[in-house]
């Protein structure tokens, strides 16, 4: 089995969205890059609902997320697995949220990049979210087979928050 380690988050003081994903896949690993996968559906989604450049560099992406007030982190700290895919998630480690969403005071809603991220938080992470949305959204994963415009609607939800 492999051990991997999620990125620190991706945070703004005045983060109003914070999108979760399980643990971030090799691709994304070994480029040091959040939704690296060029399959990946994540960044062409933030471009359609956010005007984040496709092509622009990482580094200005991110910086787009938080012009727009939007966080990013994964649910799991650290996990064995072979692969990219979260169904092969094993002796997973949660990160630490209580301090993460205590540094965002306007937050106003956390958007899970698909079901596994959702269950793995609702699983382990015990911090009071109920002053907070929670959305469960399509996973932006080429596993994920759908249309892109069924996931682009589906997260679209987040242009209202």
């Amino acid at each position: 089995m492999d051990s991997k380690q999620s990125f620190p988050p991706i945070t703004t003081p005045n983060a109003r969205i914070l999108i979760l994903g399980t643990m971030p896949g090799e691709e994304s690993l070994a480029r040091g890059e959040y939704y690296a996968n060029p399959r990946n559906q994540f960044w062409r989604i933030m471009q359609s609902l956010f005007d984040v450049p496709l092509s622009a560099p990482y580094n200005e992406r991110i910086a787009r997320l938080r012009e727009n007030q939007i966080a990013l982190w994964d649910v799991l700290h650290s996990c064995e697995r072979v692969g990219s895919l979260d169904s092969a998630i094993k002796n997973a480690v949660p990160n630490d949220f209580g301090a993460l969403l205590a540094s965002m005071p306007g937050l106003k809603a956390i958007a899970f990049n698909g079901k596994k991220s959702a269950g793995w938080f609702e699983r382990w992470v015990k911090v009071d979210t109920s002053r907070l949305r929670m959305l469960v959204l399509t996973s932006t994963s080429p596993a994920a087979a759908m249309a892109f415009e069924k996931k682009l609607a589906a997260w679209a939800v987040l242009k209202e928050i």
